[in-house]
């Protein structure tokens, strides 16, 4: 790979000019400027023209542009001829008297493969996705549409074409009518955007979410982008500040110019709008909105250059992970972390170019080293698991505690408090006064209006700036440094979601109880029920709960005939690893594409006919909805317990064997703590000892499974090796 990562892609130069070609001569010849003009790929354009001759897009436009401007796209992406004639063809099968085998005669059995696969798309999504004039929530219907999709599509060829064929849909989407636009959109964000971030394909992912939000979000969207124009200018200073920075400090340590690239990004604005609704937060406290990314040629620089980053500049503790020592599933390479540089926090991603084409490109960079490029089939294509799948990851990273020395900063007045180095302005804040902290706004730092986030200099002398009500900053409790602003961060964070959870409860019991809200609130009232806000919370309580309320309105003659029309017996449901009691029947759940809440965060669900939608308790859509007393279930992560083991497993000795055997305990939900692989004992054979987690109670079980793999040694469990 040589410098200035120099593969295909789309650039927003190609999306807009894709977007404004309206004529068929022009998309001809931009068809021919992204790949050579063969003969079969000159014979296939010719045949889709005269299969489509006649028939008009909603736009008005001859229908032909859109297969030639999808072809394009697709040939930008991966330069192969035969998915590039696929795309010309994609629709030919659906919408005209052209069939498959007369495709296969022409084209050959690849391309026919492909367009077949592309035709069985449509069909599933037809079978699947709810009509346009239905009531019902498309989210639902659409999360099937994926399962399905990626049960039955096993090329991924055939996926890297059809998502070029949405992006198109979804740059041309201006020529439909509102309700068609919303709907095309949602199934954009909960079907399409969620495979291509799965494939690796991150920048198609992006450009999918993005021009999705606007319809799905109008509003939303409108704040963020008004925030970025209002902030131009300033945001390019200060990327290019950083850049610069990194540029010198790499020159002098011994990187020639040639050595590496220096790109910048601000995070696409679908990310940032999840991040504020993840985390309860406004634009300005997303802590990774402005990013740079160094390439470089090899794996050990990206090391030194992670070395070099880090003595220059300060990372943010908790915001590190080398995903090249450990990849993704999906080949995902690079190393992330989080820096301060002049009282602005940056994110940094360190990769080789090789790296880079990958992470942009995902599998369709790499797709033609497979299988002689004919029927590619990747085998952890087949075992993903959608469901509770979300846009971005997020992990829990290393915390380190890297600075210890103190500094000293001074109030107006001349008072000095003793900061621990690396403090920031809202640390001070707190030093201060807790109220101090929790109603801060802004900062003056000699003199100087500044963030709430920038670190202090021995001397400085700091004035904050405090408005009238308290802020919650969730999101900043690994921003600040001393131990008192964490706790007061935390404690406004705990009262929020105490303040929500009190509402929770009764719009929880209101709906078990087929109640309106006054009435519960009313009896919540009248026994001083001061433990409602742990209902939301504990399955046993909020039992006991429906229980008094019951027994306390039976006494009352009017209620008993209500009693006896409704059996309030509440039913436990476990689904996608959580636990739902509701009185009503509940078939599924569904996780809404406006926060995408992961294992373990605060939840609450919402009841729609027999689904439950699952939102984070921060998020602004759940909130409203809240406030509306829309009816809602309870609901919680289900607890699983963890087993620990110790295996001593005889691998046969052949390029592969242990690869093959941990790709298998990956499926059997195992986590390995450890593993060492012993010396040779025989020619053929090899001891491999690990040490790992399993949900798995049942030792025979787990070595029955195992030794259907592999010859078993030993297997204990390590909580219980007397008694296994």
């Amino acid at each position: 790979m040589t410098k200035k990562s120099s593969f295909l892609s789309l650039s927003q130069m190609d999306i807009e000019k894709v977007k404004h070609i309206h004529d068929v001569d022009t998309a001809r010849a931009y068809l021919f400027a992204q790949i050579p003009q063969s003969e079969l790929l000159t014979k296939a354009l010719n045949f889709s023209i005269a299969a489509h001759e006649g028939q008009y897009r909603k736009s008005g436009e001859a229908y032909i542009i859109h297969p030639i401007l999808v072809a394009s796209i697709v040939a930008i992406i991966t330069n192969d001829e035969s998915m590039a004639i696929a795309a010309l063809l994609h629709d030919v099968v659906e919408d005209t008297p052209v069939g498959i085998n007369e495709i296969e005669s022409l084209f050959g059995k690849d391309v026919a493969h492909l367009v077949e696969g592309l035709t069985k798309i449509d069909t599933i999504r037809d079978h699947e996705l709810i009509p346009s004039n239905s009531d019902e929530k498309l989210v639902v219907s659409a999360l099937s549409f994926r399962k399905m999709l990626i049960a039955s599509i096993h090329d991924v060829r055939v996926l890297v074409v059809k998502l070029c064929d949405r992006l198109h849909n979804m740059l041309t989407l201006d020529a439909l009518e509102p309700h068609k636009q919303k709907r095309i959109a949602e199934e954009t964000l909960v079907v399409y955007a969620p495979i291509a971030h799965r494939l690796g394909i991150s920048f198609l992912k992006n450009i999918l979410e993005d021009l999705s939000f606007g319809y799905v979000f109008p509003q939303e969207k409108h704040h963020i982008e008004n925030y970025l124009d209002t902030n131009y200018h300033a945001i390019e200073m200060k990327l290019n500040a950083i850049k610069e920075s990194i540029m010198k400090i790499l020159v002098k340590n011994g990187f020639c110019e040639d050595d590496f690239e220096i790109l910048s990004r601000i995070k696409h604005k679908y990310s940032i709008y999840l991040k504020m609704q993840r985390k309860g937060v406004s634009i300005d406290e997303v802590l990774d909105l402005l990013a740079v990314r160094i390439l470089t040629a090899d794996p050990v620089k990206c090391y030194t250059i992670l070395g070099l980053i880090h003595l220059n500049f300060r990372p943010l503790a908790s915001r590190f992970k080398d995903y090249i020592a450990v990849a993704k599933d999906n080949g995902y390479q690079t190393i992330h972390t989080t820096v301060f540089y002049n009282a602005t926090i940056f994110e940094v991603q360190i990769r080789t170019y090789e790296m880079h084409k990958t992470a942009e490109l995902g599998v369709a960079a790499h797709w033609k080293y497979k299988s002689g490029g004919n029927n590619i089939k990747l085998d952890w294509l087949d075992s993903l698991q959608y469901q509770n799948e979300s846009v971005e990851d997020f992990y829990a990273l290393i915390k380190n505690d890297l600075y210890s020395e103190d500094i000293s900063v001074f109030s107006p007045s001349g008072d000095a408090f003793t900061l621990p180095r690396g403090a920031v302005a809202l640390d001070f804040a707190y030093a201060v006064h807790s109220e101090v902290g929790n109603k801060a706004v802004s900062a003056l730092i000699n003199k100087t209006k500044v963030s709430l986030l920038t670190e202090l200099n021995n001397g400085d002398i700091v004035k904050i700036i405090t408005g009238d009500e308290v802020i919650t900053r969730c999101s900043w409790i690994d921003a600040v440094k001393t131990s008192k602003a964490k706790t007061n961060i935390k404690l406004n964070c705990n009262a929020r979601i105490r303040e929500i959870n009190a509402k929770m409860a009764v719009n929880i019991v209101a709906t078990a109880m087929s109640l309106n809200n006054a009435r519960v609130q009313e009896w919540f009232t009248k026994h001083n029920y001061d433990s409602v806000v742990s209902i939301p919370n504990d399955s046993e309580h909020f039992k006991n709960v429906i229980h008094k309320y019951i027994t306390d309105i039976s006494k009352n003659s009017r209620f008993k005939k209500f009693i006896s029309r409704h059996r309030f017996k509440l039913k436990r449901y476990e689904i996608a690893g959580l636990e739902i009691f509701s009185t009503t029947n509940i078939t599924d759940i569904v996780f809404d594409y406006c926060c995408h809440p992961k294992h373990g965060d605060e939840v609450m669900g919402f009841l729609d006919k027999t689904k439950v939608h699952v939102h984070h308790k921060l998020c602004n859509n759940a909130i409203k909805m809240l406030e509306d007393k829309e009816p809602m279930v309870f609901i919680q992560w289900k607890q699983e317990k963890i087993f620990r083991y110790k295996l001593i497993a005889s691998l046969h000795n052949e390029k592969g064997a242990l690869a093959d055997f941990l790709s298998f305990l990956a499926k059997l939900d195992i986590d390995i703590n450890s593993i060492e692989l012993g010396k040779d004992t025989y020619d053929y054979i090899k001891y491999c000892e690990l040490v790992f987690e399993a949900k798995e109670a049942d030792i025979n079980l787990l070595r029955v499974k195992m030794e259907s793999k592999i010859k078993v040694v030993n297997l204990i469990r390590t909580d219980d090796a007397y008694k296994n």
